[in-house]
């Protein structure tokens, strides 16, 4: 209960930030250089630099973003109704798709696994707005997801796929996965800069919260970042790309990161199935016949199989590295979190990004 205090007393003071007034300096000199950017993002657990690669857990993610800075404000659902980092904000929006999986270790059975985690797929779309103040040194970012669980969701066929391309062994337990069921969730970011030193260091404080029937819960976290960087409130564009001088050089950031992450979370979908349907691995035992209630009791159904708890908290590392020049951007980040059904394995995973601005 005090800890959901904090976090509510941290989310209300971002908020409570007045926003810059028209007395200020504009911020048309820190305007980014692009006003598009096509990111293309891939998370899997064979992604990994001590080369413990796996293939199980959260195992893969793929998502295809465009950010796009449009002519006018407000700009559409999200620039009326989402939070706005001050009146001359810089506001970024965006379209994109993303497919997610979970797999048990053993995906040789094609039984369902109760002590493990289960097959589970997910296809959303989202759209997004992040709003930055360079001044103030904080943001809000928003997030609006529409997508489906299960079958739907294709993860079967797409994993299936891979592994024939890569010679990997065929997942035969996808008879498993969760029904259909829709997928809807607003998640809501907010970060205010707290340490800043010569440019080359940033210290920023962030809380999240997530609600829907795909994710409910909470999280907050520090972000650290070292390295020669634009300032990171001077919007999402600036921080993967760095443009050209005068003369038409590139210019180039490389720069680190480390976010250690605190999360609460009271549901998710993906690991308990949706609210709209039941986990067919769950059905209740068939009622034994007559000619069964005279055999003994060892020939009686066994009743349904019981799944791990969702763990409540989960801490989790998200650390690497990013690499900018002109209008293009790469970055690497790896991933450890803990297990997050109770009494489960930790997991590590890996992201290579790439970012091109025009």
């Amino acid at each position: 209960m005090k800890r959901s205090l904090l976090f509510s007393l941290l989310l209300s003071g971002l908020a409570a930030v007045p926003a810059r007034s028209s007395a200020q300096a504009p911020f048309a000199a820190r305007k980014d250089s692009v006003t598009r950017i096509l990111r293309i993002f891939e998370d899997n657990d064979g992604i990994n630099i001590f080369g413990r690669s796996t293939d199980d857990a959260y195992t893969n993610g793929t998502r295809i973003d465009l950010f796009y800075q449009p002519a006018h404000r407000p700009h559409g659902l999200l620039g009326r109704f989402a939070p706005r980092a001050g009146d001359s904000s810089i506001d970024i929006y965006g379209w994109g798709i993303m497919q997610l999986m979970y797999t048990p270790m053993d995906i040789s059975q094609s039984s369902f696994q109760s002590h493990d985690y289960p097959y589970s797929g997910a296809i959303i779309a989202t759209h997004t707005r992040y709003s930055y103040n360079p001044v103030k040194k904080y943001d809000w970012q928003t997030e609006l997801v529409i997508g489906a669980l299960g079958p739907l969701s294709l993860a079967h066929q797409t994993q299936s796929v891979i592994h024939h391309l890569t010679g990997f062994i065929q997942p035969k337990g996808w008879g498993t996965q969760f029904h259909n069921d829709l997928l809807l969730n607003v998640n809501l970011t907010a970060e205010k800069q707290l340490v800043e030193s010569d440019g080359t260091l940033r210290i920023i404080g962030g809380a999240q919260l997530y609600a829907g029937t795909m994710q409910n819960g909470a999280a907050v976290y520090p972000l650290i970042l070292l390295g020669k960087m634009n300032s990171y409130f001077d919007g999402f564009f600036s921080q993967y790309t760095a443009g050209s001088d005068e003369a038409g050089h590139k210019r180039w950031q490389l720069y680190f990161f480390a976010k250690p992450q605190l999360q609460y979370l009271l549901s998710n979908a993906l690991l308990e199935g949706g609210i709209f349907t039941t986990n067919p691995n769950l059905r209740a035992p068939d009622k034994p016949s007559s000619q069964n209630r005279q055999q003994s009791s060892a020939a009686y159904p066994q009743p349904p199989p019981s799944i791990p708890a969702l763990q409540h908290w989960v801490p989790s590392l998200a650390y690497g590295g990013v690499l900018s020049n002109g209008n293009f951007s790469i970055t690497f980040t790896q991933n450890v979190s803990s297990a997050t059904l109770k009494g489960l394995y930790c997991h590590d995973w890996g992201n290579v990004s790439l970012y091109f601005g025009w």
